[in-house]
């Protein structure tokens, strides 16, 4: 007799939606296939199911092909889901299923719970795995879904006696534990596993196998071989699992109830969020892998305690082994995220608080401990993450960093980034990180990051900033030094702006981009200031007038480096009324308060004056040879240094501007301001352009 599949495909090539539909669930539901073909059929299937839910969007009257999926073929695909197929079955599963739910709406939901209330009345073993296995797998699919069916009234409850059974089923255990894994996403979630599941999850951790073989050996009916033991008794991965999700409700403990004014806020637990760490240590250390994603995964939960995190960078075979461990992982593995949150949580800095909202910080915590300040944990100050970020980074992580980037998805694309951040924030590690290959790393990143993920875009530039700063650009760039330096003004530029989706206007990266771009434009290389003009020059103008005197000084110390090119002389020498308004900026300036902001100020205009175009601009703003006399004398000698040469390009020469340049200046009393500053000056150059300013005033040779 011809089989159901067989028979369907008898009707052409040319079969319709619900016929291709039909032989796909005719071969899923016969089995007996190879992995390869029933991946193949699942994939057909969830195109199908995608494409009619996109018609569903496009038609309201389109007749979907979920019509023809009854309960049994809803069976069919949630069977694929169980954890005793193989792995690449059930990931092609898990995406039909979620295709399926898109598609079905209100209809595939209530299959979905159907099917999962009917195979934990049945209470077999095999149901319970199903069961189990297809609430863990949906759990990330449809959250509140799930949690419905997981905070069904008497569930939970069930849970207890089913893993404290006598004899164990590994399996089940092991789908029982997935699925509250999975299930602590969810806060509403993790408080009902609280309240009734921790009890036989410290039992799960803490069982006393020594005292379990004592016990069987004194009951005269009990047999002492292997295999009884091994069915009492949790296996060890079962353990581990159960440990996971403690850590979970430790590190993320429940909201105490609003109706229970007496339940106190932070419940006694029995086993220690060290201990688990204790746990998921060993685990790690040991070279087999059967356990260690659960404890890179309860680690990473774990890491999140500051003890937790100075027990791990305290041992450095830990550290090692966590690093191998990520080199070893899979691109997008569950064990290269659960490892890369480690060395997150390691090197991440608290957020800089300003005084204020230190303030507000502290009046928050003591309305919410009723009085009981709690302050900040001391090993998680800024002195304790830069001493991690020194271990991580000397164990040897940043190559393996570079590594994942490449086939990394965004999420941990971000997370990389923010190690490399944290890194960067320690100065003896910025040419080491470029040396690694850290800039190329962060210039990717911040390339194909997408605009969504604007924080770890701004992270990465920022870290950029920060290796310019302190290294030398001619070293850092190689042979391919112009093209390379380059491509890190965009990013710079990317951050001049502060963050317009902050809560609060941070300026430190805009400070760290102005002084990565100083270094940049010292470069021996004219297309490296040709760019920087190019691309960012209105943002720097925009920070010349900061009311912040360290971005404004940045901002003018750049405008003073990028005088030394063509481009940069034409935007103050051409004459026109931005130029104008331009040199007014400049020597507006080199008036201000701020020390620092004259000196950077005056050191453009000194390289500026000698063109003529720019001296006249100087003559016609009213009081612009005030300044330039107050700058020769100032206090300080680097000031003066740069006003006398700015003087002396105005006065010194024959054209109309210089004789029109020192009238202006002797009505100013610029010979008595030139006198003041020899008594002032020490350094020989300055003494040495003074004379010859004061002999070209003087009508002298």
């Amino acid at each position: 007799m011809a089989t159901v599949a067989q028979t369907l495909q008898s009707s052409g090539p040319a079969a319709s939606l619900e016929d291709q539909t039909l032989l796909i669930f005719a071969r899923l539901m016969e089995g007996g296939q190879e992995d390869e073909e029933t991946c193949r059929d699942l994939d057909e299937l969830t195109k199908l199911l995608n494409d009619d839910a996109g018609a569903q969007q496009k038609n309201k009257d389109h007749k979907s092909i979920c019509e023809l999926i009854d309960s049994d073929c809803v069976d069919t695909i949630l069977c694929y889901l169980d954890m005793r197929q193989p792995e690449v079955v059930r990931g092609h599963a898990t995406l039909t299923t979620s295709a399926y739910l898109r598609a079905a709406n209100e209809q595939g939901s209530k299959k979905l719970s159907d099917f999962f209330f009917e195979r934990v009345k049945r209470g077999t073993y095999d149901d319970y795995i199903v069961a189990f296995c297809v609430a863990a797998a949906i759990f990330p699919i449809v959250p509140d879904l799930s949690a419905e069916l997981f905070l069904n009234e008497g569930f939970l409850v069930s849970l207890g006696p089913l893993m404290r059974r006598k004899w164990k089923s590994r399996k089940v255990e092991t789908a029982c534990l997935e699925m509250l894994n999975a299930s602590c996403m969810n806060s509403a979630c993790r408080e009902a596993i609280q309240k009734y599941c921790v009890e036989w999850l410290e039992e799960v951790v803490d069982q006393d196998l020594d005292g379990e073989v004592l016990s069987m050996n004194a009951d005269p009916n009990v047999h002492s071989e292997g295999g009884s033991i091994n069915m009492r008794k949790h296996s060890e991965q079962v353990q581990h699992l159960a440990a996971v999700i403690l850590a979970k409700l430790r590190v993320v403990p429940s909201n105490p109830s609003a109706n229970d004014p007496n339940q106190p806020r932070v419940e006694a637990a029995v086993t220690s969020i060290e201990d688990l760490s204790g746990m998921f240590t060993k685990m790690i250390m040991r070279d087999e892998d059967h356990g260690r994603q659960h404890s890179i995964e309860g680690l990473a939960y774990a890491s999140l305690r500051p003890k937790v995190k100075e027990s791990i960078v305290s041992n450095p075979e830990l550290l090692k082994k966590l690093v191998t461990t990520l080199k070893d992982a899979p691109p997008r593995s569950p064990m290269t995220y659960g490892a890369l949150s480690i060395f997150l949580n390691l090197t991440r800095y608290r957020p800089s608080l300003t005084e204020e909202e230190k303030k507000m910080s502290q009046l928050k915590a003591y309305a919410d401990a009723a009085g009981k300040l709690a302050p900040p944990d001391a090993l998680d100050d800024d002195e304790h993450v830069a001493k991690r970020c020194k271990a991580v980074f000397d164990a040897g992580l940043t190559p393996v960093l570079v590594t994942h980037s490449k086939n990394g998805s965004p999420a941990s694309l971000s997370i990389i980034v923010s190690i490399i951040h944290s890194f960067a924030m320690t100065q003896a590690l910025r040419a080491p990180l470029a040396q690694r290959g850290a800039l190329n790393l962060l210039l990717a990143a911040w390339t194909t990051l997408p605009e969504t993920e604007a924080t770890g875009r701004r992270m990465a530039a920022q870290a950029i900033a920060r290796i310019l700063i302190s290294t030398n650009p001619m070293l850092v760039f190689g042979g391919n030094r112009s093209n390379s330096a380059i491509a890190t003004i965009r990013p710079l530029a990317f951050i001049l702006p502060p963050d317009p989706a902050a809560d609060r206007r941070d300026l430190l990266p805009t400070f760290e981009a102005l002084m990565a771009l100083t270094n940049l434009a010292s470069m021996e290389d004219e297309d490296v200031p040709r760019s920087i003009i190019s691309i960012a020059w209105g943002q720097i103008e925009e920070q010349m007038l900061s009311s912040n005197d360290r971005v404004s000084q940045a901002a003018v110390e750049l405008v003073c480096n990028l005088m030394q090119a063509p481009e940069g002389i034409a935007l103050y020498a051409d004459g026109n009324p931005q130029a104008k308004n331009r040199i007014h900026i400049l020597l507006a300036l080199a008036d201000a308060e701020d020390a620092g902001t004259r000196s950077a100020a005056g050191g453009a205009l000194a390289s500026l004056t000698g063109y003529e175009s720019v001296a006249k601009l100087v003559l016609q703003r009213e009081g612009g040879i005030k300044v330039i006399l107050g700058m020769c004398t100032d206090e300080d000698e680097g000031l003066r240094h740069r006003g006398v040469v700015t003087l002396y390009n105005m006065v010194a020469g024959d054209v109309e501007v210089c004789q029109l340049a020192r009238e202006k200046v002797k009505e100013a009393d610029g010979i008595e301001a030139l006198k003041q500053s020899l008594k002032l000056s020490r350094r020989p150059e300055v003494l040495q352009l003074t004379v010859e300013t004061l002999k070209a005033l003087l009508g002298q040779e």
